[in-house]
């Protein structure tokens, strides 16, 4: 009974000792952070509201650690090598990955990824909210959101509405509206937003659906109009160009905008997510840096590290029901 005793109490105090220096270790990590230059991987090319957001920030977030941050941009399909990086970096709060809703759909549009897209990962904080809209060509057929509806409806499959490429938050939301709304059309996808502008004012297609910022120059020089957003409200900077959901009926809670924000490796200390949370959040309140991003049509809009990871789960639920619905091949 008293061996049975000593080995109950030697076991007890190994676990205790664990316990302890897994402790002291995660209290020295985060002491010490930053300790080095901090990378922000960016799954997008340099110049792009992705980009352009993880350089405004990341400016800020060097100032508030006393640490350099640099941005590394590597562009490729659904992001996957810019998640592989950084799923695979030291978790020690040094290394993050800008996540979006095209983070959520690669999830689900993918038949297998190099990383589990909730689980190596643990979200920071969100960034910025970006609308997407529906347009038509300035002349073109539809004046108002509300032609377009009556259009589609009088005239099954006769509408068309170009998106970027299949799989893109544009092209799927594009499905979700269609599905919402009950319109028969058709979604005619293209290579990149370029050629969609084109055949837009060609007449190609009769409508397409696009993020706004990349099509602002088109919408102040009077070429493409703007008929709705998908988001939940109207913007501040298009005032008159009405929310999707003022249809009503079955539009009436439609919402589909864009987001971005950004993620470390999942067993990153919680201390070290905290602490980036709490710096990211008081940045993204700072004048100019919503300044900065409203420039860009992106509304800057921080969050805790639970908020963000529930954004994400969210996001990845609702898109991967799109893309079911819409029977999109998985790539």
């Amino acid at each position: 009974m008293k061996q049975h005793t000593r080995n109950f109490l030697k076991k007890s105090l190994c676990v205790f000792g664990l316990t302890l220096f897994a402790s002291a270790s995660s209290i020295a990590q985060t002491a010490a952070f930053p300790s080095k230059t901090i990378k922000i991987v960016v799954p997008n090319a340099a110049g792009g509201a992705a980009d352009i957001t993880a350089r405004t920030v990341g400016q800020k977030l060097a100032e508030a650690l006393g640490q350099s941050v640099v941005i590394e941009n590597k562009p490729s399909a659904g992001g996957i090598v810019a998640g592989e990086m950084v799923a695979r970096a030291e978790p020690d709060g040094h290394t993050m990955l800008l996540i979006s809703s095209g983070t959520a759909v690669s999830a689900s549009l993918f038949k297998s990824l190099p990383f589990d897209t909730v689980k190596d990962f643990t979200p920071v904080s969100k960034l910025a909210t970006f609308d997407l809209v529906i347009a038509s060509a300035e002349g073109g057929r539809f004046k108002t959101f509300a032609e377009l509806l009556a259009y589609g409806r009088a005239n099954p499959g006769k509408l068309n509405i170009g998106t970027p490429q299949v799989g893109t938050t544009q092209n799927l939301a594009a499905e979700l509206f269609l599905s919402s709304s009950g319109l028969s059309a058709q979604i005619v996808p293209f290579n990149g937003t370029p050629p969609v502008i084109t055949a837009l004012r060609g007449g190609s297609v009769d409508a397409m659906v696009e993020i706004v910022g990349p099509l602002m120059p088109q919408i102040k020089s009077n070429a493409v109009r703007p008929l709705a957003l998908l988001g939940d409200k109207r913007s501040a900077s298009m005032p008159d160009v009405p929310a999707v959901r003022e249809a009503g009926g079955p539009l009436a809670k439609f919402q589909a905008s864009s987001w971005n924000g950004l993620a470390v490796p999942s067993h990153t200390p919680r201390e070290v997510v905290l602490r980036l949370s709490r710096e990211i959040q008081a940045i993204m309140e700072m004048p100019d840096v919503k300044k900065r991003l409203s420039d860009v049509n992106l509304n800057a809009q921080g969050s805790t590290p639970e908020q963000a990871a529930e954004v994400l789960a969210a996001d990845i639920r609702r898109w991967h029901e799109v893309i079911v619905k819409a029977k999109i091949d998985k790539q």
